[in-house]
């Protein structure tokens, strides 16, 4: 057993990316009041609101600062869950339903109020995000968007197909809506300058320092790593959809489903003009959930579905290319550059979850796919926990629960992955 982890993959989001502040491996022991794993959007953020309260903490992270989905994702910071809010009130009542929904509301604007706060230079946009259907099947999902979010006094703006083909510079889709509340991001500058903001406030971060073992130690909790030891009261576990066999059945609560995107060189001029000319942040609704951007450089990032095993890879990246032309004929010819993915955590009810398995134990993940907004809000939540401010918290602890079939996720989400493409090429849609 050893703490190696495999390189951060060669992302666009690398190349512009300010550098990583230094965080050493760690060696020998030390103690802290909280003790943090991942080194993720969640670990990061909880570590940085412990910071602006004055109490430290020690994170350790397996590879690189951002070097899970923090820093391979897609870049967009949206508003809301995978549940509209209707959904939301039904699960949770009204009491609780409403800070989760509003939490959801205000969470691209936590974090664009943290961008500029800690003065964290990550190509920092926010231009809202249009979400779009692609069949007239699609519809309702796109109007009970619209009615629910009306009911929480967010107006959002419905574009029919010509509106929608000016601001995407495509005729693909019949029908959208745009979302003012939305923005995006270079996620791994984003990630390293939430590091940089945390050791400014006085907290440790090491790097390449895999968290090996967690065991009870007196009051509080002993972390082996490689070539250290932490002792610490509380333990924060942010791991996400990389979650390991360190706490038992934590990585069976979520599925880590393999998101994939690729990136073209940066566009010329004219090309430029025409792909996503108001610079928004572009979804799908539909199985496929493809997403796309055009980033500070002038290149088109488009992800979607990824491989769930690596010998199938190459065709995930060639259909999304693939996706790519339907949109835009004009890109045929231009260079793609990058390819990259990695890991959404998706839970079985596609919500993020709070867990307290043990005292001094607290866990937060699952955020299928709304990671930037949701995760940076589920650190702030988790560091006033630790403070007991639990009163009016959006998140509250429930048990780890496994995801039913969870052995079986990987074939079943290939099959499905591909029977829909199979169906969209015969139906002219890809």
């Amino acid at each position: 057993m050893n703490g190696d982890v495999p390189a951060y993959p060669a992302t666009t989001y690398a190349l512009s990316a300010p550098p990583a502040p230094s965080c050493p491996k760690l060696v020998g022991e030390v103690r802290s009041e909280i003790a943090i794993i991942g080194g993720g959007f969640t670990g990061l953020s909880a570590a940085l609101h412990l910071g602006e309260a004055g109490i430290g903490s020690v994170v350790l992270e397996a590879g690189s600062i951002g070097w899970g989905a923090s820093g391979r994702n897609g870049g967009q910071v949206n508003p809301g869950l995978k549940r509209e809010p209707s959904e939301i009130y039904s699960i949770f009542g009204r009491e609780l339903g409403a800070r989760l929904v509003r939490l959801s509301s205000d969470a691209p604007g936590h974090v664009f109020d943290l961008i500029e706060r800690h003065a964290i230079a990550c190509e920092a946009e926010r231009r809202g995000a249009i979400r779009v259907a692609r069949t007239a099947a699609d519809y309702p999902l796109i109007d009970e968007y619209i009615a629910g979010w009306a009911t929480e006094g967010v107006a959002l703006e419905r574009l029919e197909r010509d509106a929608l083909t000016e601001k995407l510079g495509t005729a693909n889709y019949p029908l959208g809506v745009l979302d003012h509340r939305a923005g995006s991001v270079n996620p791994l500058a984003y990630a390293r300058g939430l590091a940089a903001a945390v050791q400014h406030l006085g907290s440790a971060i090491h790097a390449d320092t895999k968290a090996l073992k967690l065991s009870p130690d007196g009051a509080g909790w002993a972390i082996d790593t490689p070539r250290g030891r932490v002792l610490a009261k509380r333990v924060v576990l942010a791991t996400n959809g990389y979650s390991d066999d360190l706490w038992p059945r934590l990585k069976r609560s979520v599925v880590p489903f393999a998101s994939a995107i690729a990136a073209t060189a940066p566009l010329p001029a004219g090309l430029l003009a025409r792909v996503v000319p108001g610079r928004q942040a572009v979804y799908e609704s539909s199985w496929r959930v493809l997403y796309y951007r055009v980033d500070a450089a002038g290149r088109l990032l488009l992800g979607g579905p990824g491989a769930q095993y690596a010998a199938l890879e190459s065709r995930a990246y060639r259909d999304l290319i693939d996706c790519a032309l339907g949109l835009y004929p004009d890109l045929a010819g231009v260079a793609w550059t990058h390819r990259w993915s990695g890991c959404v955590a998706v839970t079985e009810d596609h919500l993020p979850h709070l867990h307290e398995p043990a005292p001094g134990i607290i866990a937060g993940l699952g955020y299928s796919g709304r990671g930037i907004a949701m995760a940076t809000v589920m650190g702030r939540e988790i560091a006033a926990r630790i403070q007991g401010k639990d009163s009016n918290l959006a998140f509250v602890p429930t048990p780890i629960k496994p995801f039913r079939f969870h052995r079986l996720w990987r074939p079943v989400a290939t099959l499905t992955t591909w029977r829909d493409a199979l169906r969209d090429r015969r139906r002219g849609l890809v």
